[in-house]
């Protein structure tokens, strides 16, 4: 057998080196797609995850073991004894061990040790007393204190000879920080309160500075860098406060905590290495951080370590947030993937197409000499397996090594998929055209006017399912199910079933009128488009099912550009803002005027503490001048109002004409004006007279604006600054803006709210997608035309022959390619309209848009793109014209007589 297949595997190759240098092409850079698909998504997945627990701190993503002190009915040896450093330690072993695979922990920034949980007042009198409380200190022995910090002053602490709840001298460190603020030198001694007996003399040896105070080590218990100025709450309206620091003491001296009143406690904190962790093992972190906290991971910890070990952990909570972000984004990326997964799909079918109809009469050849179907299926997967198993292996290994990060598994699954799929489709393909023996093979540029009814029920099938999958998306969202990520696909694919069906029959009714003009090209070029063969299919679904998910992503796309432009411009309230707490000086407004890019500034005063009426709440009073805060409200579409609506038309002495907020109007009123008491003392009388949503000084909900010219002189005083002009230099505006002046502009907001990896990846990974979809959409169409191009130059030849001119011969092919492809286009333009229009209600653009809940209320809705409409398909119909141009062209300049030639295969 091995010995029949080589050769003709060779000789097929031999024969057609350059359809199998195309074949490998396209098997290569599908595969490559295909293949870094997943992994990108897995990428920017793990970044986002690795950016959100950044976000949350290590107090919050530290997992906390913790241990009470030994029971009071065991010895003294035995208690100080389960308190040292190798007890610690062997049982921090066990406590990672149980930890298992799910979690990774990081080790070096991961701590164990001893402190005390309540807090000790100290007598030192040298020690601040802001509101005269004594100072309070936690004791802390934590393992690692050198390689975690540098000795600013002095030296580590030590602990000479054997430590014990009794002994009255210990030695310890302090942060820069700590000993900053609360007065503390090498040498100090603080006296904490014992049981029992006289205070603990500590003797403060070093002054250490972290080596990195963001870390986990340090920043689990923010307490040991930084203290705190604890407040005590009172009746008074002055707080009491009282300083609160920490004293690191050597881990061999932990069994002095014994001898306090601050009830120690042992602890073991395992920090997540957030290197280690993957977003698609979230389940399974899940699963291990519930055993360990509620779980038969926390009574394995118990019999291992204590019975009375707890463990808590605020990690769940921001795994949960993550995971609702994702949840959110991951069905906008779905649909772009399936979208060009089925145009994908499609031009790996047209190829086998393509090929199978070059060599229609060669399979009709050995079929009529007696070659049984199993046997030229063989022949012909032989021969494609050999060019495209390679071809799919090179696309896989430039896949992963252009996508370094991500699982492996997905990428060669969809890799093989790609390989299996260019295999059998040239076989399967070839196996149905030729299953009866002919001697002569059959027209294709007819269609019959009946479609079979398989083909009915098929395409009755795809409308089901895309009626499911467009009312799932509408009631359920995104979060309908798989069906849902191939809504817009199937929009696309039912578009294109129905306007092939509609094709032929609405060109005969324009070929007829066609019929009465003069010359014979315009009739004969519809007569012959409206002749489509099945072969017609898999272009047109191409196509239409591309220019829905371009429009579909694009539509995409632009709304979420919008939401943040939106969020940015209710953040800043114009194209940039300087405030300050205090009045800004006179100076300052000439200068920012100045700064390139600045076309005008609209000053303004902001009483954030403004008393309307009774005085029990305050309402955020804004003080404006008219003109100029009244076009930078039109221009921005926040409250436009006429300037007039703030100007007095009772004079000096009337109420001020106020522009307010509708929670504020419903609680004031609009007819009565109503006293409202400055922060400096003085009050003003208002009027409501207009209500708007929104105002550009103040992006709250609640707002008073009036005309800072009936205001007092002081109050009158600008607080900010609202500047227009899109290119604004941000780095003049800070230069210019006053000592202290917080300077914010539109577009680096903006580009904040893209700065997420989560949210910019999946932003990327679609952008991607459907370009490669619209590029493998083009290569469809081209693969339609050449399929077409040996018989369009057969006729032009014969047509030539009959005094056809080569003017004629370009105009026939143009007009016979444009009624399919400006099909295509109307036809994708419409679906991608409805697509968007059918399914906007069901998607939410905020997950992909707006990073955090604290970004401004703002809509981000679906809404559908003109340019991601009509760029696409006015794309197609230049391409596809093109290209019949072009072929018009080159079959002209090659002549005739090779075409005329019968029995010719070329």
């Amino acid at each position: 057998m091995s010995a029949v297949v080589a050769p003709w595997v060779r000789t097929r190759l031999r024969a057609a080196p350059g359809a199998a240098v195309a074949l490998a092409l396209l098997v290569a850079l599908t595969a490559a797609l295909a293949g870094a698909f997943p992994r990108a998504v897995d990428r920017y997945e793990d970044a986002g995850l690795r950016r959100a627990l950044q976000q949350a701190r290590p107090d919050r993503t530290t997992v906390r073991v913790t241990a009470p002190q030994p029971d009071y009915a065991l010895p003294a040896d035995q208690r100080a004894a389960a308190l040292r450093p190798g007890v610690l330690e062997r049982q921090y072993g066990q406590v990672l061990d149980l930890a298992g695979g799910a979690l990774s922990v990081d080790r070096g920034q991961s701590s164990y040790g001893v402190g005390t949980t309540i807090s000790l007042a100290v007598p030192d009198a040298w020690l601040p007393r802001p509101s005269g409380l004594p100072a309070k200190v936690q004791l802390v022995a934590q393992n690692g204190l050198a390689a975690h910090a540098r000795v600013r002053a002095g030296r580590l602490p030590r602990a000479p000879g054997t430590v014990d709840a009794s002994s009255a001298r210990v030695e310890a460190a302090v942060s820069a920080d700590t000993a900053e603020r609360l007065h503390i030198r090498v040498g100090s001694v603080i006296h904490v309160p014992a049981v029992a007996r006289p205070p603990i003399a500590v003797r403060v040896t070093g002054i250490l500075t972290p080596r990195d105070p963001a870390d986990a080590y340090w920043s689990a218990v923010p307490l040991l860098r930084t203290p705190t100025l604890v407040s005590v709450p009172t009746l008074g309206p002055d707080p009491v406060r009282y300083w609160l620091g920490a004293l690191l003491l050597p881990p061999d001296a932990a069994p002095v905590l014994l001898g306090t009143g601050g009830n120690p406690g042992r602890y073991w904190f395992l920090a997540p290495d957030l290197d280690g962790l993957r977003a698609h093992d979230l389940d399974r972190l899940d699963s291990t951080l519930a055993a360990l906290e509620s779980g038969p991971g926390l009574r394995r910890a118990r019999n291992a370590v204590d019975p009375g070990v707890g463990v808590e952990s605020d990690l769940d909570d921001a795994l949960a947030s993550f995971t609702r972000l994702r949840s959110g984004i991951s069905p906008l990326v779905a649909v772009a993937a399936a979208g060009t997964a089925t145009v994908l799909g499609v031009v790996l079918l047209m190829a086998a197409g393509l090929a199978a109809d070059r060599r229609r009469t060669e399979l009709a050849l050995l079929r009529a000499r007696g070659a049984s179907l199993p046997g030229l299926a063989g022949r012909l997967l032989a021969e494609t397996a050999v060019v495209a198993v390679p071809a799919g292996a090179l696309g896989l290994a430039v896949a992963l090594f252009a996508v370094p990060a991500g699982r492996t598994r997905y990428a060669v699954a969809a890799a093989v998929a790609v390989t299996v799929t260019a295999c059998g489709a040239l076989p399967l393909r070839a196996a149905l055209a030729h299953r009866p023996v002919r001697v002569t093979a059959p027209r294709e540029d007819v269609a019959a006017r009946r479609p079979s009814r398989r083909r009915t029920v098929a395409e009755l099938t795809l409308l089901v399912l895309a009626a499911g999958a467009v009312a799932a998306l509408r009631r359920q969202g995104t979060s309908g199910g798989r069906l849902v990520a191939v809504a817009p696909v199937l929009c696309g694919i039912v578009a294109a079933l129905v306007l092939l069906r509609l094709y032929p029959l609405l060109l005969r009714r324009v070929a007829r009128p066609a019929g009465r003009l003069r010359g014979a090209v315009g009739q004969l070029s519809l007569a012959r488009a409206a002749r489509t063969s099945v072969s017609a299919v898999l272009p047109l679904l191409a196509l239409l099912t591309a220019l829905t998910t371009a429009a579909f992503g694009g539509s995409v796309l632009a709304g979420v550009a919008e939401a943040r432009d939106r969020a940015a411009l209710l953040t800043v309230g114009a194209d940039a803002r300087a405030d300050s707490d205090g009045p800004l000086p006179a100076a300052v407004v000439g200068r920012v005027r100045a700064v390139p890019g600045v076309r005008a500034v609209a000053a303004v005063s902001i009483a954030y503490d403004a008393k309307p009426a009774d005085g029990q709440d305050s309402v955020p009073l804004v003080g404006v001048d008219p003109g100029p805060y009244a076009r930078l409200a039109s221009r921005t579409g926040l409250g436009a109002f006429g300037p007039g609506a703030l100007r007095s038309r009772t004079g000096p002495t009337g109420p001020l004409p106020a522009l307010a907020s509708p929670s504020v109007a419903a609680s004031y009123g609009t007819r009565r004006p109503f006293p409202v008491r400055l922060e400096d003392g003085g009050t003003v009388t208002v009027r409501i007279t207009a209500v708007r949503d929104r105002t550009p000084a103040l992006p709250s909900a609640d707002f008073l604006v009036v005309d800072r010219a009936g205001l007092s002189a002081d109050a009158a005083r600008p607080t900010a600054l609202l500047l227009t002009g899109g290119r604004a230099d941000a780095a003049g505006l800070r230069r210019a803006a006053a000592r202290g002046a917080t300077v914010r502009v539109r577009a680096e907001e903006r580009a904040r709210y893209a700065a997420s990896p989560l949210q910019s990846g999946a932003e990327h990974v679609y952008t991607a997608a459907v370009a490669a979809g619209a590029g493998f959409a083009v290569l469809a169409l081209l693969l339609a035309l050449l399929r077409a191009a040996p018989e369009r130059a057969a006729l032009l030849a014969r047509l030539r022959t009959m005094g056809l001119t080569r003017a004629q011969g370009r105009r026939l092919l143009v007009l016979e390619s444009l009624p399919q492809a400006l099909l295509a286009s109307l036809g994708g333009t419409l679906t991608g309209w409805a697509a968007v229009r059918l399914l906007s209600p069901g998607i939410d653009l905020t997950a992909i848009a707006l990073p955090t809940a604290r970004t401004p209320v703002t809509e981000a809705e679906l809404r559908p793109d003109i340019w991601s409409l009509t760029v696409p398909a006015v794309t197609v119909l230049v391409v596809a014209t093109g290209i019949a141009g072009v072929q018009a062209w080159w079959t002209g300049r090659r002549g005739a007589v090779r075409e005329l030639r019968a029995g010719d295969v070329r």
